[in-house]
């Protein structure tokens, strides 16, 4: 299992329209095979960062989703869209393994 985490820098006064974005790629990323655990949205704190993550069974399922992505009609114009509004500004992926408790 591995888990996809993005931290995004955002233009502060385009938050609406990354939201719109957000929503978009929900439904994507399960549509490919992931389990999405939601986008999170600047409340306190900084205005202009944003995270997301996203879980797949392994990092070739993953790597086979970012493929498959790239000729996928609606994940197309979810990029499109993002670089129209060019509301994000840079961000950064990580990937991260969980570790859960024993089992007794």
């Amino acid at each position: 299992m591995v888990t996809c985490y993005l931290k995004y820098v955002l233009d502060p006064y385009q938050i609406g329209a990354f939201e719109h974005y957000a929503k978009l790629w929900i439904p994507l990323v399960e549509k490919f095979g992931g389990q999405h655990h939601g986008y999170f949205l600047p409340s306190e704190g900084a205005n202009n960062i944003a995270l997301a993550m996203f879980t797949f069974a392994s990092l070739a399922e993953y790597e086979r989703y970012r493929q498959d992505s790239m000729n996928d009609a609606d994940c197309i114009a979810a990029f499109k869209y993002a670089e129209d509004k060019k509301f994000i500004l840079s961000y950064e992926r990580s990937f991260f393994r969980p570790v859960f408790g024993d089992q007794a």
